[in-house]
């Protein structure tokens, strides 16, 4: 019997968990849903991740606005994925930041995405028919940029580490708190989804420049906040160990002729004692492994997902 397309039949609604890591610094949890932030700059606020829509962004401002009142000058994004980033209208921000290499991603298969992503996972989009269309950044940098918060609040340090979880993925530093917004480059205890991923830098160089940060404060994509920096490693090398057991199980079934179901089948079986209950464990293998199998078949750069294509993954590796 075919499992329940991707997470279809997840309905239950995640309790919000607001944590204060600092002076004006703001994670926002869901129980393994997709974490945001914020960071309090002298008389302004930047924003760190949208949520899917309108609707589910003004229900994490309504939080946020019990600590402050500053209006968004930035809202950062990590990296383009539709359930990131397509909320972004109700910040009213002064301007959005992203990635050159992100803003060709919206460029190059956005409305794509945006149908794949609200087809695998339909609660996140909440009143999805405000979502006034696709989400352009007004501020593009290629490696590196600093915003000054003023006062005695530092500066932020976007960087970006290396390909990974997409090909632009950037990072969002805090020396004052010494916190991290690592986006989707690091998971806390939660299923890392790796379709549009590059396994291989991602595992090494990536993730090691991502540690080198010695943070204290570290807010994956989803998952709990790590705090200290055992708690931070831990979540890279938890990150780095999904990673490594995709590529060898993957790589051992292709390197031996093998087809793209039994390399799914493997992989399964070889990362559910560890990672099976974490969550959209089921959901994200498939995409996961068809990724990775086109990167060994030398595919360098991911295929674009489309509704269609999802669907006929799916039923051939979760069938």
């Amino acid at each position: 019997m075919t499992k329940p397309f991707a997470s279809s039949a997840d309905t239950v609604q995640k309790t919000d968990t607001l944590e204060i890591l600092g002076d004006g610094v703001y994670a926002l949890t869901a129980e393994g849903d997709p974490n945001v932030g914020a960071i309090e700059g002298e008389d302004f606020l930047v924003a760190i991740e949208s949520r899917a829509t309108p609707s589910a962004t003004r229900d994490w401002l309504s939080i946020l606005r019990e600590q402050t009142d500053k209006p968004v000058r930035f809202l950062i994004l990590t990296h383009y994925h539709a359930v990131r980033v397509l909320g972004a209208s109700a910040f009213e921000a002064g301007d959005i930041i992203m990635s050159e290499t992100s803003r060709d991603f919206v460029a190059e298969r956005g409305l794509e995405d945006w149908k794949s992503e609200f087809g695998r996972m339909p609660r996140l989009a909440k009143n999805a028919d405000e979502v006034p269309g696709l989400t352009w950044p007004t501020i593009t940098f290629g490696t590196d940029m600093a915003i000054e918060l003023g006062g005695d609040r530092g500066r932020l340090d976007l960087r970006f580490l290396g390909r990974g979880h997409t090909g632009g993925d950037i990072v969002v530093w805090h020396d004052k708190s010494r916190t991290l917004f690592a986006g989707d480059l690091v998971e806390s205890k939660a299923a890392l989804y790796t379709g549009d991923a590059y396994h291989f830098d991602w595992a090494g160089k990536t993730l090691d420049n991502v540690k080198a940060y010695r943070s204290e404060n570290l807010i994956g994509g989803r998952g709990a906040v790590s705090r200290g920096t055992a708690e931070t490693d831990a979540a890279v090398e938890q990150t780095r160990m999904f990673l490594n057991g995709m590529i060898e199980n993957v790589g051992r079934v292709h390197k031996a002729g093998g087809d793209l179901k039994e390399a799914f089948e493997a992989t399964r079986d070889a990362l559910a004692p560890e990672f099976g209950a974490w969550p959209i464990f089921e959901h994200c293998l498939p995409f996961d492994v068809q990724r990775l199998w086109d990167e060994f078949d030398g595919i360098e750069n991911p295929r674009i997902w489309t509704a269609e294509r999802d669907r006929e993954v799916w039923a051939k590796l979760q069938g």
